[in-house]
């Protein structure tokens, strides 16, 4: 890409310039705003318009989820986390067709409505009263907000959590020191004739962004990686994720091992499918013919905890539609953002306690159209690891 030109007349201005300005900036108060002016009353007049389309659920309740996809107390939570970012650089523009001043809460819900719907800004914007720029402006603000001060909503868990989420694993599935399951999905885009490439281009003949992610036992989002182009294999995105080098430098998955049979030992470890590596620390299924008894036990527990992942992107992409449909010509260096938003959005319904609805999950595979690709790559250390949790099973028959 070119560097952008720079304007011949711009001037340069020093930095103790620049600082006093920043200074003064910071002293000036603006004059307090009428109540009135501000539209406070956005859910009434939204609830009002938008209600009576088919296959909207009549209690408001359940009408406030099925727009925004989480509940008034976990919206109210979201609000406080961005209210100062909102309310602190207010653009010109942002009014409503009266005239009247956004407010935080109506902000937010477009932004939201534009995530979960998935529908064009001039859609979202015309239930709400506003225009097209102004979804644009204020769902940008909102990501921008939002990617600062909810990531304390995805992180790797510490000891003492980790423990927790290993626990659960052995006791729904059976997998002693399982820290939790790994997919991968696309997010689909169209892209400008000057922008595409063999890179951006997949298998499928799509153009599309990558999206990773580790999930525990509730389906929560442990650790993602996005942003690399779909046309890449699922090993090499693997390889080039900050948890992979993180992994294979003993930062990561590096707690303490778990006693099992006769002495036998196993350390910590996520399960993927067939399309990942099997590595020490990423166990996938036995594919090959005549496997035994025992290992087609440790199969069946290894893809009931598998699908997890699988259906936290089905979750995810049937919550936040705008990743389900296809893109119209993202900005490429933003859409990693509006991705990794979603995944907070997804974290914080659970984390809050509002319900994963099922019927907002998407109804086929989160990556309809693409079959999964089997890697051949298979670590000794790695078929050992799986060799001890078969044997596992054998001997807790």
């Amino acid at each position: 890409m070119a560097p952008p030109i720079k304007s011949k007349k711009s001037k340069k201005v020093s930095k103790k310039k620049l600082k006093k300005k920043k200074l003064k900036n910071k002293n000036i108060t603006s004059a307090p705003i009428d109540p009135s002016a501000i539209d406070s009353d956005w859910w009434d007049t939204f609830w009002l318009k938008n209600s009576s389309s088919p296959g909207i659920p009549s209690d408001e309740e359940e009408g406030f989820k099925y727009f925004f996809r989480i509940s008034k107390k976990t919206f109210e939570y979201i609000c406080s986390l961005v209210r100062e970012d909102l309310i602190s650089r207010p653009p010109s523009g942002l009014i409503n067709i009266e005239g009247r001043l956004l407010s935080v809460e109506k902000q937010v819900a477009i932004a939201l409505r534009r995530l979960a719907s998935g529908e064009s800004q001039v859609s979202v914007g015309a239930s709400f009263g506003v225009g097209q720029s102004t979804v644009s402006q204020v769902t940008w603000r909102f990501i921008e907000a939002l990617e600062e001060r909810a990531k304390h909503h995805l992180k790797w868990p510490d000891s003492d959590r980790m423990q927790g989420i290993k626990c659960k694993f052995e006791t729904l599935f059976g997998l002693p020191n399982c820290c939790g399951a790994i997919d991968a999905t696309h997010i689909i885009m169209t892209l400008p004739a000057v922008e595409t490439s063999d890179d951006w281009c997949d298998r499928e003949k799509n153009y599309s962004m990558f999206l990773q992610g580790i999930v525990d036992h509730e389906m929560r989002f442990l650790d993602i990686v996005t942003g690399w182009p779909g046309g890449m294999t699922v090993p090499r995105l693997l390889k080039c994720s900050g948890f992979f080098k993180l992994c294979e430098n003993g930062e990561r998955l590096n707690g303490n091992s778990r006693n099992l049979f006769q002495g036998a030992e196993i350390r910590e470890y996520i399960v993927g499918g067939v399309g990942y590596p099997l590595l020490p620390w990423l166990i996938t299924p036995e594919v090959s013919e005549g496997i035994s008894s025992s290992m087609s036990a440790f199969n069946a527990r290894h893809e009931a905890a598998r699908l997890l992942a699988v259906r936290s992107f089905m979750h995810l992409k049937g919550s936040w539609r705008i990743l389900s449909k296809v893109m119209w010509r993202p900005d490429k260096r933003k859409l990693p953002s509006i991705i990794l938003v979603c995944c907070l959005l997804h974290n914080i319904i659970i984390d809050c306690g509002d319900q994963l609805h099922p019927d907002v999950a998407l109804s086929g595979h989160h990556d309809s159209g693409y079959g999964e690709q089997r890697c051949k790559q298979a670590d000794p250390l790695g078929k050992i690891t799986r060799e001890k949790l078969a044997k596992h099973f054998q001997h807790n028959k």
